[in-house]
């Protein structure tokens, strides 16, 4: 079925381009039973990749690693966690008489316990991810429940995956949900620049010429920020060399031959999977460190407090009330976490202390 190379040829660690991509395909017709078998998948690969990895490295090879205890026996419990996600599913399947999906044999990209340990933060996220893009399409409220139980597991696996590597544990106000189309093909890709190779002969097919704009889109919690990828390699390969501030954490860029209209039919290769740090100079950020309550003055329509996440000078601001974001270029003298006050100042805002 479409979703089962979900994160198998998707997720190898510390690439710089991704590998060749594959045909396009049109967005599946789902119903529960679809949706329920795409999330068995999922489990069943996150179950097999902690047995076997943790079959081959021992809890002195994982604190020899840098990752000490009680790290190792935090990954027994994600193994169990998946284990029983897994026995969950298949019985909700054979209670609805629905035929579970077969389990795939999977190889994984894991050369010792630092790689193991990387691969792990990007399928927790994918997963998070993909549940979370799936609960919009879920008709049964049963299912709608469950799903919604198991993601909040695993977002917690990976925040406590992302923090044992140092990485931020909750970098965005939001995780980013994506589709089935989206996440039946993702590759790898580095940090900057981003190659999606062999991608102009996708563009093709899609009616893009050699001479058409096209766009890499960086979805990032609720957002999704396009810049243009010029093409390079003899005109089959687009390049993006830029990553946009505003993106944090784990994020997916996919090419699309529309920067304003991203839906899948646009959609010519991807997504490619990079880890957007703070700490990296050729990233922006969008960072929770300056989250808090703001008293917004000066903008119209706007009035009281606000939530808000902030980036650095320059970057972009989400100012959210309870049924709208407003999106604009912040002036952030540092960070700042608590109450500050926006203040409109031409198309700019400005924001400063209480």
């Amino acid at each position: 079925m479409f979703f089962t190379s979900l994160l198998v040829s998707a997720l190898a660690i510390g690439n710089t381009s991704t590998s060749s991509l594959p045909e396009r395909v049109s967005a599946p017709i789902v119903d529960d039973g679809i949706i329920l078998n795409f999330a068995l998948t999922l489990e069943f690969l996150q179950r097999d990749f902690y047995e076997g990895a943790l079959s081959q490295f021992t809890q002195a090879d994982v604190v020899a690693a840098g990752f000490e205890d009680p790290f190792y026996a935090d990954l027994q419990a994600v193994f169990f966690d998946e284990q029983s996600h897994v026995a969950f599913l298949i019985l909700a399947l054979l209670a609805a008489g629905i035929e579970p999906t077969n389990e795939l044999e999977y190889e994984f990209p894991y050369t010792d316990v630092a790689s193991f340990v990387d691969l792990a933060s990007i399928i927790e996220g994918v997963s998070v991810s993909a549940y979370l893009g799936a609960l919009s399409s879920i008709e049964d409220v049963d299912y709608l429940t469950a799903f919604g139980a198991i993601l909040g597991v695993e977002a917690r696996q990976s925040s406590y995956i992302r923090a044992g590597l140092g990485e931020a544990p909750f970098p965005n106000p939001f995780d980013t949900p994506l589709g089935f189309v989206s996440l039946s093909h993702a590759h790898p890709a580095g940090l900057s620049p981003i190659t999606f190779s062999d991608a102009f002969s996708n563009a093709e097919k899609v009616g893009v010429t050699k001479d058409t704009t096209v766009y890499a889109v960086f979805i990032s919690g609720l957002l999704k920020m396009p810049v243009v990828a010029r093409i390079t390699n003899d005109s089959s390969d687009y390049t993006v060399d830029e990553i946009p501030n505003g993106v944090s954490g784990q994020v997916y860029v996919v090419l699309s031959a529309s920067g304003v209209d991203f839906a899948d039919d646009h959609t010519i290769a991807g997504p490619a999977v990079l880890e957007a740090s703070f700490h990296d100079a050729l990233h922006g950020t969008f960072l929770s460190g300056c989250a808090g309550l703001m008293t917004v003055s000066g903008v119209p329509d706007w009035s009281g407090a606000v939530d808000a996440s902030c980036g650095m000078p320059g970057g972009v601001c989400a100012l959210r009330d309870p049924v709208s974001v407003v999106l604009a270029k912040v002036e952030v003298e540092e960070n700042w976490r608590g109450g500050i006050t926006v203040v409109a100042e031409s198309h700019r805002l400005r924001l400063v202390r209480k």
